[in-house]
């Protein structure tokens, strides 16, 4: 999985998707695994890096990231690798 690299994305967390003209913002967690992901990181790693960064354990930090890149997905912010 990986970023739209169509994606204009903003220090501040600002997300604009030129192909359909939406915009999106988020907070400072979902910056930095969306910073994560433009590094190529995989699941594993970002979750290890929730958890060492923002204080939360394991478990809750699988489920949100699976909510979150589900999120990606549907707003077509996140590609699998084949497409």
């Amino acid at each position: 999985m990986y970023v739209n690299k169509n994606l204009a994305i903003s220090d501040t967390g600002f997300i604009f998707n030129p192909s359909t003209g939406d915009s999106f913002s988020t907070n400072e967690v979902g910056k930095f695994i969306i910073d994560l992901l433009k590094q190529k990181k995989s699941k594993e790693e970002i979750i290890s890096q929730i958890v060492l960064h923002f204080n939360v354990d394991k478990v809750n930090a699988d489920k949100d990231l699976s909510d979150f890149f589900a999120m990606l997905k549907s707003y077509q912010l996140m590609l699998d690798e084949n497409e």
